[in-house]
């Protein structure tokens, strides 16, 4: 799999790349990448479905929110796509926007499927993500490697690479922005997991150690329609690192929401 820049299109205030046919399958990538993020999953499933692959306001071509930008603004920002039936999928941060989407515009949404979602940190989980909001300056890209060990450990790859050339490519107010959300956001509420009326997928990694398995059950056990699932092998990158199982496990499920 190679991970090249794919032309996009203008929605509004985002870059989308669109590919395929068929029901719609939205994709929302997380903090400090691009719609790339998600091309294995573009060039397995537009045979299928019609994919729309979005930049996050502030990253790739996508102009950034202000500065004190809410998940709810995120979540605006990407519903503006939703002018049909559409199940919507999104990784670490895009899942938490993927969530808040299908809690708010319900009507919308035929199924949600949250990739390495975060619910209810521990504190330490919690420190970490914050001290690091708070090192943030906004002006100067922060160093990658840290968080590229995180996903990928210290073994050069094809995914390591693009994932660091797309954080350093980043623009750091927006940056800034996306992280000092995702730093503050604890999960959905349980209300709001209660309250989802489509199906929900949640699907993390076996060595995932911040979007734990047990969050993602957690989770599936509080929607009334929920399903975990869980990737042996993976951890934070599984779309890139696991796409085979990560595409065959999307295809089923946002087959059987839009059919």
């Amino acid at each position: 799999m190679t991970w090249t820049t794919q032309p996009r299109s203008e929605a509004g205030a985002l870059a989308v790349v669109k590919s395929g046919a068929g029901p719609r399958l939205l994709l929302i990538h997380g903090v400090g990448l691009r719609a790339e993020a998600w091309n294995a999953q573009i060039a397995a499933l537009s045979g299928r479905f019609e994919i729309l692959a979005p930049d996050l306001p502030g990253h790739g071509e996508s102009t950034a929110l202000p500065a004190n930008a809410s998940l709810q603004d995120f979540g605006d920002a990407v519903a503006h796509l939703l002018d049909r039936p559409t199940v919507i999928a999104g990784h670490s941060m895009g899942a938490m926007i993927a969530l808040d989407v299908a809690s708010r515009y319900p009507d919308r949404v035929q199924g949600v499927a949250a990739l390495n979602a975060i619910y209810r940190r521990s504190a330490s989980a919690r420190k970490s993500v914050q001290d690091r909001a708070n090192s943030l300056s906004g002006a100067g890209t922060a160093d990658p490697e840290a968080t590229l060990t995180r996903w990928f450990g210290n073994e050069p790859s094809p995914e390591r690479q693009a994932c660091k050339d797309w954080l350093i490519g980043t623009d750091p107010s927006g940056y800034r922005s996306a992280y000092t959300v995702f730093a503050s956001e604890d999960g959905p509420s349980e209300a709001s997991l209660k309250a989802l009326r489509c199906p929900a997928l949640f699907l993390t990694g076996a060595l995932e150690p911040n979007s734990t398995p047990l969050m993602s059950e957690a989770m599936a056990e509080l929607a009334r329609n929920g399903t975990a699932r869980i990737v042996e092998g993976a951890a934070h990158m599984m779309p890139m690192t696991h796409s085979q199982i990560v595409n065959r496990v999307l295809s089923e499920f946002a087959g059987g929401c839009s059919s």
